[in-house]
């Protein structure tokens, strides 16, 4: 176990040579015959893609882990302020802009001023952010027994529309 940690330690090498060391690694565990390894062998090899994704580069997440990490604080923010146990589907769907919301404290630690916010008053939320928000809107209107028939009648009435534009 200390070995493959020290494989994910950015501290000890760069991420070609920590990736080369826990692959070899991960082979040597698969050719044992104790199950417990075999396991650990291909335990590895799912994770292996995500540990390294990162790189060098230090503006990116070091490794999935590290992505995870960022990733906590906002969820935790959203349990916080709803005092739910999970912070829903509200993260994954407005995510673009809602995380630089929650996160903002952090760059900006003094309350924010009118002038501190005139740079984004007219800015706009990513497209595809508004199309995951338009797509739960209508699997919402098809969940419902009292808007389906409203959803489809306007699906039918978008289909003829298009078929006499071609």
């Amino acid at each position: 176990m200390r070995e493959i940690q020290t494989t994910l330690d950015c501290a000890t090498a760069s991420s070609v040579e920590r990736r080369r060391q826990f692959d070899e690694l991960q082979a040597q565990l698969a050719a044992h015959s104790d199950p417990i390894e075999q396991h650990m062998a291909r335990t590895m090899k799912s994770f292996a893609d995500g540990l390294f994704a990162g790189g060098d580069a230090a503006s990116l997440p070091v490794d999935n882990l590290d992505l995870e990490r960022a990733f906590r604080l906002p969820k935790g923010h959203e349990r916080r302020i709803h005092g739910h146990a999970h912070a829903g589907v509200r993260i994954v769907q407005r995510g673009p802009t809602l995380l630089l919301a929650l996160d903002a404290h952090a760059r900006h630690p003094e309350p924010f001023r009118a002038e501190d916010l005139l740079p984004f008053r007219h800015a706009e939320a990513p497209t595809s952010q508004r199309q995951s928000i338009r797509r739960r809107r209508v699997m919402r209107m098809a969940r419902s027994k009292k808007k389906r028939p409203l959803l489809l009648a306007s699906l039918e009435q978008r289909y003829r529309q298009a078929s006499l534009a071609t």
